[in-house]
């Protein structure tokens, strides 16, 4: 009995409230079977190394003919973080989105190092196997260091980079997700959260809830994603809980180049915000707009973290100008 109670303690530092307990895998089915029907792609499982990923190609008829489109997301979410944007893309252009190894679709390693060498080798398995050259980079969340991090190792590849909601270092007024504090954060209370996470499925599910309802503004589009990424998150905790372990080293680690190595990036970067975003926030992008010498700026009102849900049709429209 005495474990029983202080499991639920634990549980409390995680959630602050028990969310409701939800049919999430229906929400989620049914979502896929709809964008299914209404979307042409191909699915591709895409070796690397022992592992595969999950990627989908959209617009096949456009590639060579434009730059594609290369769709990367943050975490805890997937590629359906684009889904309400690549209608509007795939009419016009080739476009690629995909899982990063241990998010999603893709293999679930538990003994996998999940940092950001990692997200770049997912990135260079996916541009490998797709034979892709010339691309518009599109970065949101935890792909923007990575997605940054490849496109200056590669900059005769990339046509332009567009940053959404993103971060490279730890900006002025960056303020964490509760979720990603707490678990980037050393000592006890980390600790026995992680504890309690692993112990409960639902306790994780509905930590996951309590912080994706947070991430958008338009309330028909929370209900429905929230769920959506809720039924995928209990997957994901290796990838999760391992890149929150090494998130504050390797951010603090960019502190001292970010300056030099962002100003001398020559090709074009649109950053595209969210405006309501209270954590990677306006001021998170006017400070990607000082740091990148030829950027341009794009604040998208009523839209919050997850910009491409709120507001897809106007992140549509910039990566289709970024793509020009």
């Amino acid at each position: 009995m005495k474990q029983i109670i202080s499991l639920i303690l634990l549980a409390a530092l995680f959630t602050g409230c028990s969310a409701k307990q939800e049919n999430y895998a229906q929400v989620y089915d049914r979502h896929v079977k709809t964008f299914a029907k209404h979307n042409h792609f191909k699915v591709h499982k895409i070796k690397r190394g022992t592992y595969t990923l999950n990627a989908r190609e959209f617009g096949r008829a456009y590639k060579g003919k434009k730059p594609t489109i290369l769709l990367m997301h943050g975490f805890p979410d997937s590629q359906h973080l684009y889904d309400e944007v690549i209608p509007y893309l795939s009419r016009h252009r080739h476009v690629i989105s995909f899982d990063y190894l241990g998010w999603g679709d893709s293999d679930k390693p538990e003994n996998h190092t999940y940092n950001n060498k990692s997200l770049i080798d997912d990135m260079d398995a996916v541009i490998d196997y797709f034979g892709l050259k010339h691309m518009v980079i599109v970065v949101h969340d935890a792909s923007g260091p990575s997605g940054i991090d490849w496109s200056l190792a590669h900059p005769d590849k990339v046509h332009a980079l567009v940053l959404l909601n993103t971060y490279y270092y730890p900006m002025k007024s960056l303020v964490p997700p509760e979720a990603i504090a707490l678990f980037s954060t050393p000592g006890p209370k980390r600790d026995m959260t992680i504890t309690v996470a692993k112990y409960s499925d639902h306790v994780w599910q509905s930590g996951m809830v309590d912080q994706l309802n947070k991430f958008m503004k338009n309330p028909e589009m929370r209900e429905k994603y929230t769920k959506i990424f809720a039924h995928q998150a209990l997957g994901i905790r290796p990838a999760f809980l391992g890149l929150n372990d090494v998130l504050n080293k390797e951010t603090l680690a960019r502190v001292d180049s970010a300056k030099e190595v962002l100003g001398s990036f020559k090709k074009p970067v649109w950053i595209a915000f969210g405006a309501e975003d209270p954590y990677l926030n306006v001021g998170v992008a006017k400070a990607f707009h000082k740091l990148f010498t030829h950027s341009r700026l794009i604040l998208i009102k009523n839209a919050a973290h997850y910009v491409q849900i709120d507001k897809p049709k106007e992140v549509a429209k910039v990566i289709l100008e970024a793509s020009k």
